[in-house]
Formats: C-alpha cells, structure tokens, sequence
C-alpha cells in the first residue's frame, strides 16, 4: 500500500449504508459512541467504516476515525485517518498537540511496519474545527462522504461560528 494508495481510500466517494445505532449514540465507558458501514463509490466492493467517539464528560475530547478493512487476513483492519479533539494534556510533545484539535493520518511506511493506526509523529494540528460537530462536518467533507447530511441532520443547522476556532 503506497501513501497515494492511501489518499485514494481516504478521498473517494462513499455513502453511508447504515448507522449503529440508527439515531443518536450509545453510551458506554463515558463515551458517546457510534459506527456507520460505508459502501465505497469505486465499485471495487472495499470495505470501509467509521468510528466516531466523544467524551461524556470533557465534551471536547472526541476521536472519528475512517477505517479500512484489508482482504488481507495479515494486515487485517487499518484506521486511515482520525480526527481528534483536546485531549486536555499539554505536556507530552512539545507542539501541544494534546489540548488542540488535531488529525492523524496513517503512512505506507507505518503499515509497511505492520502498524495498522496512525502514529503520533504523523498529525497534523488544525485550526479548521473546534468542536465535534465541526470535526463531523470536516471529516465528512474530506473523506468524501456524499449523503451525511441523511444520517446527521443537525449538521446542516451548524451556527456561524460553529467549527471554527
């Protein structure tokens, strides 16, 4: 898998087949939680997911997370791309990633490696959402995810303000 390889999994179009649960999020560990089943545009029947995480209690620390199922049993799953919220630490690398939003992508060199989620090193800080229903609508317009708006509604009744730091 080459980091162009990479790109094209993450950038396709996709549609959302189904969303568990179907409405809202299931609580479990103090995290609000939801996974939705992609059908990829290509035609080449790749098996693609989400994973969308938020805390309860600190509302700003959340994970959404684009993975790929490989028909590789060796490899198994990858997660492609994660956009992440604050984490609330400040000390543990030096860019202070952790109390910024922030998105991880996976390399070939990673999953060359046999890493199959992104690393630490590889993130990017942005200042293109601050809050998780911005980073939904982020994530959902770079991973090219066409109808979102069927599966989450209240995204299109975003503020002004709403996503941007």
């Amino acid at each position: 898998m080459t980091d162009q390889e990479i790109q094209e999994l993450i950038t396709s179009p996709k549609k959302i087949k189904k969303r568990e649960p179907a409405e809202g999020y299931n609580e479990r560990d103090s995290h609000r939680r939801c996974n939705l089943v992609l059908e990829d545009a290509s035609g080449d029947e790749r098996v693609l997911s989400v994973f969308i995480r938020q805390d309860i209690f600190f509302i700003e620390n959340f994970s959404i997370g684009l993975v790929y199922k490989t028909k590789d049993k060796a490899l198994g799953s990858i997660t492609l791309v994660r956009y992440n919220g604050p984490h609330g630490e400040t000390s543990r690398n030096m860019d202070g990633h952790y109390a910024k939003s922030h998105i991880h992508c996976i390399t070939a060199e990673e999953v060359q490696s046999g890493i199959m989620q992104p690393q630490e090193k590889h993130r990017e800080i942005t200042e293109r959402y601050s809050t998780f229903e911005g980073a939904l609508k982020a994530f959902f317009d770079d991973v090219g995810i066409v109808n979102n708006l069927e599966y989450f509604p209240e995204l299109s009744q975003m503020g002004l303000f709403d996503g941007h730091q």
